[in-house]
């Protein structure tokens, strides 16, 4: 075959422009243990047999095919590669010229897979994504990638796709197949990988209490309504923006690089203060938008400047004129339910000095406060504009612990014939006929919110602050202070004299004998033993004698004292002791006179060991 080979190329030049030889498939790729069926048709082919061709590779050497059946047009092939074909015939000698390449791929058993980094179930609007074509059991072969998708996005042949700042055009199915280079094989295409943008997410902050007592703790609560992982919270107070009412956002303390809890809590917050939330995740961090602000509120009174309405009162009438109060050089602000944003009495009052007349036609439920541009808050105030017939008066600012309070329903345009029931916190105080509802003094429990019914008709509830009083401490008595240093100096003076007389052996004493019959005391000197106290117990005799004067002893009574002072020992019990070891004789002579002594006797144990040799 060979040599038949080498003939043809000899006419080559002779024969190449007399026939036409189109080399076809059935199709391109050979699937995983497929074939494909090649065909080489020539022009007029009576009488040809055909030859194939293979090169496995764009750098590789075509090589010649062995055929069985010359005369067969059609060869089933299973391995992947670059073919051509041509046709020969001896009688006329004629050779067809090389017919076109066509490219088989084999698949391989590797399989393409589109992952998403990061793999978050939902992408949205400004993320930066990657998708990864990965070849399972690729191993080091060098592959090219192919990618499909039916989405805007013209993707690269390479194994990654980046996206920065997605869109809603970027949404779509992408599948991927992975191509050796230096070899006609290919994977088969992965499954598609739904890519959905959706918009970015809107962070809702929840404050707990809203309305708060003196140094009370705050939680703060920020939800994301994307459930997908990979968020972290970022808090911040509001900062009032004077030049163009509205606030700048300042991190509170931990939470430069957010919190991986969906709370935090803010501890002794004394005055009313707003705060916003948003979650941010990825690298660079995407951020959600800001919370809409959440403020908590307080009633107390702010130092430098305090909000007051007039009437004083927290629920008023649509016709009612309500003014407020408030420190120069700070404006006075509102948020209602209805607001999208927080307004300034310019919007909805007259502002005239420190005063903002509010305009019944804008009048509604809502927040009042004071606030400076460096971030200061008055007290708050929680007015309620009402259409019904009936309100219920209560103080608009804080009531001071102890004093009386009146709380009263009030009807626009008729008087009370029926019981009237007061509640506080949804819970009945009171049900008679009276419309008043008084607290002669008023303590923290009275706290709360509070509403009333008539005849079926029922009051917005308002909340009554009520401001603690401090109360000094209770300092120690002076003269507790006094008996109690006393009491230690002069035990201080008894311990050293029992150091300085402490006796030695066999010590004796004086003890003062007194003359009936001449009045007068002679000192017998006398060394006396004792047996041990009962029990091992230690015990000291005093004995005081005073001597009055010889002119007082025959018309008077002496005055003696004794007092007698048990030791408890609470030591090991030891051994017997003698009676030497255990006494302690001092004599003490206080006074003018010679003849005013004071003895003292004192039985110890020795509570130490008693030492060898002696």
């Amino acid at each position: 075959r060979h040599v038949h080979y080498s003939y043809f190329l000899v006419f080559l030049n002779q024969t190449a422009g007399r026939r036409r030889v189109t080399l076809t498939a059935d199709r391109t790729i050979i699937p995983l243990g497929g074939r494909v069926t090649l065909t080489c048709s020539v022009e007029d082919p009576a009488g040809f047999k055909y030859e194939w061709s293979r090169q496995t590779s764009d750098y590789s050497v075509k090589t010649l095919l062995q055929t069985e059946n010359l005369d067969d047009k059609f060869r089933v092939i299973s391995k992947g590669g670059k073919y051509t074909c041509r046709g020969w015939r001896r009688e006329p000698d004629v050779v067809t010229p090389e017919s076109n390449e066509v490219i088989i791929e084999e698949t391989v058993p590797n399989k393409a897979v589109v992952t998403l980094q990061p793999n978050w179930s939902e992408i949205h609007r400004g993320e930066t994504i990657t998708l990864r074509c990965e070849i399972k059991d690729g191993g080091d072969t060098d592959w090219e990638y192919e990618w499909r998708t039916t989405s805007s996005e013209k993707p690269s042949n390479q194994n990654e796709l980046s996206i920065r700042s997605v869109s809603a055009s970027h949404s779509g199915d992408y599948r991927c197949k992975g191509r050796k280079k230096r070899e006609k094989s290919s994977t088969d295409w992965s499954d598609p990988f739904k890519l959905t943008v959706s918009d970015k997410p809107q962070s809702v902050l929840t404050v707990s209490p809203s309305w708060l007592s003196a140094g009370a703790s705050v939680t703060l609560n920020c939800s994301v309504k994307d459930q997908s992982a990979g968020w972290r919270i970022y808090w911040y107070k509001t900062v009032p923006d004077p030049s163009d009412n509205s606030y700048s956002y300042e991190l509170l303390p931990g939470s430069s690089s957010g919190t991986e809890q969906d709370s935090y809590i803010v501890h002794g917050q004394t005055h009313t203060a707003g705060y916003v939330c948003r979650a941010g995740r990825g690298d660079p961090v995407y951020y959600t938008d800001y919370s809409q602000p959440k403020f908590v509120w307080s009633a107390d009174f702010h130092s430098s400047a305090s909000l007051t309405v007039s009437p004083d009162r927290a629920q008023h009438f649509t016709s009612d004129s309500v003014c407020e109060g408030n420190s120069t050089e700070w404006r006075v602000k509102r948020l209602s339910p209805e607001d999208r944003y927080l307004s300034d009495c310019t919007a909805w009052g007259t502002m005239t000095g420190s005063t903002c007349k509010l305009n019944t036609n804008w009048l509604s439920d809502a927040v009042y406060w004071c606030e400076s541009g460096s971030g200061e808050f008055s007290n708050a105030v929680n007015i309620t504009i009402q259409n019904k017939n009936m309100i219920l008066l209560s103080p608009a600012r804080p009531v001071t612990e102890g004093d009386s309070v009146s709380l009263s329903c009030k009807l626009r345009r008729q008087t009370f014939d029926f019981i009237v029931f007061f509640y506080h916190n949804e819970k009945l105080i009171q049900s008679d006929t009276r419309w008043e509802l008084n607290i002669s003094a008023v303590s923290k429990s009275d706290e709360g919110f509070y509403k009333c019914q008539h005849s079926g008709q029922e009051s917005a509830q308002s909340w009554m602050s009520v401001q603690a009083v401090s109360r000094p401490e209770r300092s120690s008595s002076p003269v507790l202070l006094i008996v109690g240093l006393i009491c230690g100096i002069v035990l201080i003076i008894l311990l050293l004299l029992l150091y300085r007389y402490r006796p030695s052996k066999d010590t004796c004493f004086k003890r003062p004998i007194q003359s009936e019959s001449s009045n007068t005391d002679q000192n017998e000197a006398q060394c006396n033993e004792y047996s041990s106290p009962p029990h091992g117990d230690v015990c000291l005799y005093e004995s005081i004698k005073h001597s009055e004067d010889t002119e007082h002893v025959a018309g008077g009574s002496q005055d003696v004292t004794y007092s007698s002072i048990e030791l408890k020992h609470f030591g090991k019990k030891e051994k017997q002791q003698t009676p030497e070891e255990r006494s302690v004789y001092s004599d003490v002579r206080t006074g003018a006179a010679d003849n005013n002594l004071l003895y003292a006797q004192v039985f110890s144990h020795n509570k130490g060991k008693k030492k060898k040799g002696q």
